[in-house]
C-alpha cells in the first residue's frame, strides 16, 4: 500500500486521484448529513461548514508557512540556527541582488503598463459596433495558460542567423527592416523586458475587462453634465472617466501586482531563470529543488511574502473605503 503515498506509474497516479476525489466526497457527505439536521445547537452547523476549511487552511497554508519562516533561519540541513545569515547572503550576493532587481522591474512595469493599456483599450472600444469582437481579441490571452503563452512567445522571439530563414516573428521583422536578428532571450537586461512583455500581454485582458465594466457603471448624467460644460476628448478621459473608475484601477493594479510577484511559469518556461532573468518566485524553486539550498529558498519565500503583504493590506483597505462610500 506504499504506492498510495508515492505513486510512480500512471495507473497508480490515476488511482490516487480517484481515491482523493472519493474521500473528499465522502467527508463532505458526512459533514452535510450531520449538520443538516433540525434542532441542533447553532455551533454544530457552523463548525461543520467551517471546520474543514479551517483545517485545510491551518495544515495546508499556515503550518507550512510557519515552517518556511523557521527554516529560513537555519542551515541547509536544518540542524544549526544561523540567524539572518541566509538573508544577508541574498542581499549581498550579486546573483540574488539581480533576482531582486528583476522582480522590482516586473512589479514596476507589468501592473502599470497592463492597466494603462486595458484602460485605454476599454475607453476606445466602449459602445462601438465592434466592441464585443475587440474585447474578445484582447481577452483571449487570459484563456491561455501561462505555459502556453510562454511557448507562443518563445517562438516569436526565436533566433536564427541572418543567413537562415527566420522562424521568430520578431527577427523576421528585423530582417525586413534590414537589421540583424537579435537573441532576445539571451542578452540582459533586454531579455528581462522581453519576458515582462509576455506578462503584460496576458494581463492586459484582465485589466480591460474589469475597467470596461467600471466605465459602463459611470452614470450617464455625469458624462452628459461634463459635455454640457465643454469637457470632451482627453479632458473627459482625465477629469471624469479616470476619477470615476479609480477604485477599479486600484483593484486591477494591486491584483496584477500580486500575480506578477508570484510569476513563475513565464520565466521558467522561456529561460529557466538563466541569463540574468530569474525573479524571486522562480529562484525560490531553483534554490529549493535544483540547487539543494532549501534554506535560501525559504528565505526567498519569506521575502516574497513580505513584498506581497503590503499590497494585500492596501487592497483590502481600499475595498473597505469603497464600500463605506457606497
Amino acid at each position: 500500500m506504499l504506492w498510495l503515498l508515492k505513486p510512480e506509474t500512471l495507473p497508480e497516479k490515476f488511482a490516487v486521484m480517484i481515491l482523493a476525489i472519493l474521500l473528499f466526497a465522502l467527508v463532505m457527505g458526512l459533514v452535510l448529513a450531520v449538520v443538516d439536521r433540525p434542532k441542533l445547537p447553532k455551533w454544530v452547523p457552523v463548525a461543520g461548514y467551517l471546520g474543514p476549511a479551517v483545517l485545510l487552511i491551518t495544515f495546508g497554508l499556515l503550518w507550512p508557512g510557519m515552517l518556511t519562516i523557521k527554516n529560513s533561519f537555519f542551515s541547509r540541513t536544518g540542524a544549526d540556527f544561523v540567524g539572518l545569515e541566509n538573508y544577508v547572503r541574498i542581499f549581498t550576493d550579486e546573483t540574488f541582488v539581480t533576482v531582486i532587481i528583476n522582480t522590482l522591474l516586473w512589479v514596476a512595469f507589468v501592473p502599470t503598463i497592463a492597466t494603462a493599456l486595458g484602460l485605454v483599450y476599454a475607453v476606445l472600444v466602449d459602445r462601438t459596433r465592434v466592441e464585443k469582437f475587440a474585447k474578445t481579441l484582447i481577452f483571449l490571452p487570459m484563456a491561455i495558460s501561462m505555459v502556453g503563452a510562454s511557448i507562443i512567445w518563445k517562438f516569436v522571439y526565436e533566433y536564427k542567423p541572418a543567413s537562415q530563414p527566420q522562424i521568430g516573428l520578431m527577427n523576421q521583422v528585423m530582417v525586413w527592416l534590414g537589421l540583424e536578428p537579435q537573441q532576445w532571450l539571451l542578452n540582459p537586461p533586454l531579455n528581462t523586458f522581453m519576458l515582462i512583455m509576455v506578462m503584460i500581454w496576458i494581463q492586459a485582458g484582465f485589466a480591460m475587462t474589469v475597467l470596461s465594466a467600471a466605465i459602463k457603471a459611470i452614470p450617464d448624467e455625469i458624462i452628459e453634465a461634463a459635455k454640457v460644460d465643454g469637457v470632451t476628448g482627453m479632458k473627459l478621459f482625465w477629469w471624469v472617466t479616470v476619477p470615476s473608475v479609480r477604485p477599479a484601477i486600484v483593484v486591477v493594479l494591486t491584483t496584477i501586482a500580486m500575480g506578477t510577484l508570484k510569476a513563475f511559469d513565464v520565466v521558467y518556461t522561456m529561460t529557466g531563470g538563466n541569463f540574468n532573468t530569474s525573479i524571486i518566485a522562480n529562484e525560490f524553486y531553483i534554490q529549493s529543488f535544483n540547487q539543494g539550498q532549501p534554506q535560501i529558498g525559504a528565505a526567498l519565500a519569506v521575502i516574497l511574502f513580505v513584498m506581497i503583504a503590503p499590497i494585500i493590506i492596501y487592497n483590502v483597505r481600499q475595498m473597505r473605503i469603497s464600500e463605506g462610500e457606497r
